[in-house]
């Protein structure tokens, strides 16, 4: 028998253009930046505090762009996403990063959908939603806008 893990999650019709989600939290310590970036960006303002510091242009270590976009995936799937019965995402538009992040920096944010294109002969819909994601200080520190293909159930 095969289970319908769909019964419980928002469908479709459950949204609206202009509903909005507020993202949960984040703090970004110096182990999280430095682990991150070793592994996937290896640059010295990423990974070496003291040449961060005397070389780099932000004065000290910032979280690489790619962490940032992480961050704010692993929020939106805690607080919208997994709500959702998702196919695969379809692409990203005006991805943005306003300013560095810092050690310290405690991230939250929110999205906004903007779009659903119905695809009803293929039971699914095209699902855009802009994000953000700002800092302790409310300042942006990451615009972009998703979509997501979406099962209509």
């Amino acid at each position: 028998m095969k289970s319908n893990v769909a019964t419980d999650r928002l469908s479709i019709a459950d949204l609206n253009l202009g509903d909005r989600t507020e993202l949960g939290k984040y703090t970004i310590s110096t182990d999280d930046i430095v682990t991150f970036a070793r592994q996937w960006d290896p640059q010295f303002f990423h990974i070496d505090e003291e040449r961060a510091v005397t070389d780099g242009y932000f004065g000290g270590i910032i979280a690489s762009g790619i962490q940032t976009l992480a961050i704010f995936q692993r929020l939106s799937v805690d607080s919208f996403i997994q709500n959702l019965n998702v196919i695969g995402g379809a692409g990203i538009d005006g991805l943005q990063f306003r300013r560095p992040v810092r050690p310290g920096d405690t991230l939250t944010g929110s999205l906004v959908i903007k779009d659903i294109q119905l695809q009803s002969d293929r039971g699914r819909a095209l699902v855009a939603y802009a994000g953000e994601l700002i800092n302790q200080n409310a300042e942006p520190v990451l615009v972009l806008t998703i979509s997501a293909y979406v099962q209509m159930r």
